[in-house]
């Protein structure tokens, strides 16, 4: 099978000037960059000749044996001892790519391999742990002791992985980069040093405490200052107790996600607290004094007569204190009307007839909703379902009228 003109792979004639070759082929090179086009299976092909054809052609004497001899004669000044133009992978394509566009995209084969050479300081990684408060804890504030694991610098060989009197060698593969370069032409790409992990160095006799690796794990024991009013989900960072930096470079922070348990007797929702509180139907008929639990000491609300199912009471500045701004919310009282049992509505059924009889409520015989005049019973302002509803019943609400 013939094979392509290599100018007109890349779109350009064949007196084109280097400056024109290259601009032609990082058009391209951006076109059919095989992560531009994930769904496109001939873009990999694409990519993988254009970067053929610009390997012969921005190499003088290649492009010379090209122009004159054509495919032909590329081939015979291959297996005359010459570098070849072909590709076998798509990575090499990219280590042609990785230097021509190294400002817009970076195609190191791992990421995360320093130059060590370098010995640029760098801050160490972040640890993460879980604090589990009680609710009186996150309202009030709490100072908590805890244990961590952590790796630290290893004191028997002060961070080198060597035992006293011998040094690490530099690695004669990377030259203590960590990391080597495949070049082939215009391009390169950077991947990790098998031979020493990485490091840059090769650690012949190895520290018995950390078994060359410089660092130890040990346990630590820290205290946390945890301030009033923090939600479960929040998270604490304390500065430097992470792990050990390299180089030279800050160690990383610890950060404390905080866990808090329920309450039994309230809800919580930011700095707001709800109540529901049980009363009798004769104390909402007739109005009371009720005791009502707080942070603090119990206090007392007044409820009016006539008082409806789901009337709610706010108690201004009751509630949680904001970490931040240190003002309080409030803590907002549901009243929740309870019928009689069996037992107690039959030792007053006399009393408890009388009064539907004077209220016109009909107690014999098959009884509808529709014999009772709602708006006597009823105030809409105060429907428990539209008063008590926490911003998590509302979100909850929301999502199932979507659906």
């Amino acid at each position: 099978m013939s094979k392509r003109d290599y100018y007109d792979i890349l779109g350009i004639t064949p007196d084109a000037t280097d400056k024109e070759l290259k601009k032609a082929y990082r058009s391209l090179a951006r076109k059919y960059h095989p992560d531009l086009n994930p769904d496109k299976a001939d873009a990999e092909a694409m990519f993988k000749l254009m970067g053929e054809a610009y390997n012969v052609l921005s190499d003088k004497a290649q492009r010379a044996v090209y122009d004159q001899f054509g495919h032909q004669g590329l081939e015979a000044h291959k297996h005359g001892g010459s570098t070849g133009a072909g590709f076998e992978t798509v990575d090499e394509i990219f280590a042609q790519f990785n230097d021509l566009f190294g400002d817009v995209f970076s195609f190191d084969a791992d990421p995360t391999v320093q130059d060590k050479s370098s010995a640029t300081p760098r801050k160490g990684k972040d640890l993460r742990h879980t604090l589990e408060l009680t609710f009186k804890e996150a309202i009030k504030g709490t100072k908590r002791t805890f244990k961590i694991l952590r790796k630290h610098i290893c004191e028997g060989c002060d961070g080198e992985g060597t035992e006293p009197g011998s040094q690490p060698e530099t690695c004669p593969h990377c030259n203590g980069k960590g990391k080597v370069q495949i070049t082939q032409g215009f391009f390169s790409v950077s991947s990790r040093c098998n031979h020493c992990q990485g490091q840059g160095v090769l650690i012949a006799d190895p520290c018995v405490f950390c078994d060359g690796t410089g660092l130890e794990e040990e346990e630590r024991e820290l205290k946390l200052t945890v301030p009033a009013g923090i939600e479960d989900g929040s998270r604490l960072r304390i500065k430097k107790e992470g792990e050990p930096g390299f180089a030279g470079g800050d160690p990383g922070d610890l950060l404390v996600s905080i866990k808090v348990q329920p309450s039994d007797t309230f809800e919580r929702d930011g700095v707001n607290l709800h109540y529901r509180a049980p009363i009798s139907f004769l104390h909402a008929a007739l109005g009371c004094t009720l005791r009502i639990p707080t942070l603090g000491d119990e206090t007392t609300i007044d409820v009016p007569p006539g008082t409806q199912f789901g009337a709610t009471i706010h108690l201004k500045g009751k509630g949680v204190k904001h970490v931040k701004t240190k003002n309080h919310g409030d803590l907002i009282v549901h009243l929740l009307l309870v019928a009689p049992s069996a037992e107690e509505s039959s030792q007053h059924n006399e009393i408890l007839q009388e009064l539907a009889k004077k209220l016109g409520i009909k107690t014999s015989g098959k009884v509808s909703a529709l014999d009772v005049d709602v708006n006597t019973y009823w105030d809409p302002q105060q429907d428990p379902y539209k008063n008590s509803t926490t911003k998590k019943d509302k979100k909850q609400k929301k999502k199932k009228d979507k659906n």
